[in-house]
């Protein structure tokens, strides 16, 4: 007789570590699944770890990145590429401000970049530019933590202060990520899956750290999705007079099926609340604070953000138990 169980497989191991370059095994999987799991994963991995990026800046005495500096070596562009390829880890969900100040002559590294104990530098070694002549380079960079890509439009739509440039501002903090499939014997079968995964970070973050995140961001959107209707417990989401959200206004044609992206959310936060498996507004109402802290990508001032979205329409945040 023939099984009728899937059997599960074995849990990652590891084949190689050597400083940001990680390889992975998982063994065991059933037919077909090594292609499910491996895609999905990378998947995850290039899109959705959280990781910092220099969102703008400003330099003295220039207005635009197509400008030159005299005195100095590299044009702005040069100048602009060099500072996003230094590697940052930052300790917290606030906007970090760093600043470069340099005299010449002088070959400047990421070295000396000034900036808070809440800021570390991974690559310090990194060059920036060169100071050829007697003048001083000033340049204020603020640094923010977020997920997956954005435009420098978005950035300069949302906040960037008159006088600073925006920057494209791409978050992943890795660099490759890639899988293979071969076939294993498990039991009498030959045609069961091993799936190994090659991941390569930027040094902020371990490749370990990565293939852990992943599988636990797919875990959690596939526990989201389990039935056909959610349920509302009187845990969920409540209206600011402390009503609870009833399963009629949690129906289809609820205000509360209102989409995340038609709530006016800067595209930040709006990115961040989707990338966590939130869609609607209902879905919202069910996540306390603690809940959206843990999503990755939603700082204090995004919280207080969506806290502020919900009040004006006369609804809150579940409460987060004690």
């Amino acid at each position: 007789m023939h099984s009728q169980n899937i059997n599960l497989p074995s849990k990652p191991k590891i084949i190689k570590e050597e400083e940001y370059k990680g390889i992975y095994e998982i063994d065991g999987l059933y037919p077909g699944y090594g292609y499910t799991l491996g895609n999905s994963i990378r998947r995850i991995i290039i899109s959705s770890i959280p990781g910092v990026a220099i969102t703008s800046l400003s330099i003295e005495g220039v207005k635009h990145e197509f400008s030159t500096i005299e005195g100095i070596k590299e044009d702005v562009i040069s100048i602009i590429l060099n500072l996003k390829a230094v590697n940052f880890v930052v300790h917290g969900d606030e906007l970090q401000k760093i600043t470069l100040k340099v005299k010449g002559p002088k070959v400047i590294t990421a070295n000396d970049i000034e900036h808070s104990s809440a800021v570390e530098i991974i690559n310090k070694d990194a060059y920036i530019c060169e100071i050829t002549d007697k003048v001083s380079l000033d340049i204020e960079m603020n640094l923010e933590k977020g997920i997956g890509y954005i435009s420098k439009e978005q950035v300069e739509k949302e906040r960037t202060a008159i006088g600073s440039i925006s920057l494209d501002a791409a978050f992943t903090p890795v660099k490759r990520a890639s899988y293979e499939v071969e076939n294993m014997r498990v039991g009498d079968r030959t045609d069961h899956n091993r799936l190994r995964l090659s991941i390569e970070t930027d040094g902020t973050i371990s490749p370990r750290e990565v293939l852990e995140f992943s599988i636990a961001t797919m875990i959690t959107q596939l526990q989201s999705v389990i039935g056909f209707k959610e349920t509302v417990s009187n845990e969920e989401g409540v209206l600011s007079d402390g009503s609870i959200v009833d399963e009629k206004m949690d129906s289809d044609n609820s205000p509360m099926k209102i989409k995340i992206e038609e709530l006016e959310f800067s595209t930040r936060t709006e990115n961040a609340l989707i990338s966590g498996g939130i869609k609607t507004l209902s879905g919202l109402l069910k996540k306390s604070e603690g809940d959206l802290k843990a999503l990755g990508g939603l700082g204090d001032k995004a919280i207080e953000e969506i806290k502020e979205l919900l009040e004006g329409k006369g609804l809150g945040l579940k409460k987060d138990k004690k």
